[in-house]
């Protein structure tokens, strides 16, 4: 299936569908990971990944695409939910720099930013090591994305 929108719906208790993400979860805030959970995941599901990722931001490194806020990863298949501030699984490297969830900080005046948290449902447990980049983790799983979709929040300062 690659990269294209399944049944998956990824929802979250935080914040609705194109509604603004609470400062709880922002750079602004306490900086923890909203609630999420997920349903439709298709047969031969093994495990999923919750990426995070910002197309609004300023490039800061060229050839990049946005700001990626969260790659997190080898979460087994049995798990349709994270509970907030959840660290049960393993985070790559986001943005900042570090292997956590980082909440949307966009620059002041800049207008409202989209955060694309997407769920990505894969046809095996791949056991990946911590630390990945977005697109270290991205080279690894795509041949095994089985579906996928996105809950769009945005925020602005």
């Amino acid at each position: 299936m690659g990269f294209a929108l399944s049944d998956m719906q990824l929802r979250s208790t935080a914040f609705g569908a194109h509604q603004p993400i609470p400062a709880r979860h922002t750079g602004e805030g306490e900086d923890v990971s909203p609630a999420l959970e997920w349903s439709g995941a298709p047969g031969g599901t093994r495990s999923y990944a919750v990426i995070c990722h910002d197309p609004d931001a300023p490039l800061i490194v060229p050839g990049a695409y946005g700001f990626v806020h969260w790659v997190y990863y080898n979460i087994p298949a049995e798990v349709t939910r994270l509970a907030e501030g959840n660290s049960d699984h393993t985070n790559g490297v986001t943005d900042f720099g570090k292997q956590a969830y980082g909440g949307p900080m966009p620059p002041e005046g800049h207008g409202v930013h989209h955060y694309y948290f997407w769920i990505l449902a894969l046809d095996q447990a791949l056991d990946l090591e911590p630390g990945l980049t977005l697109w270290q983790f991205l080279e690894r799983a795509e041949p095994h994305v089985i579906g996928m979709n996105r809950l769009i929040g945005t925020y602005e300062r």
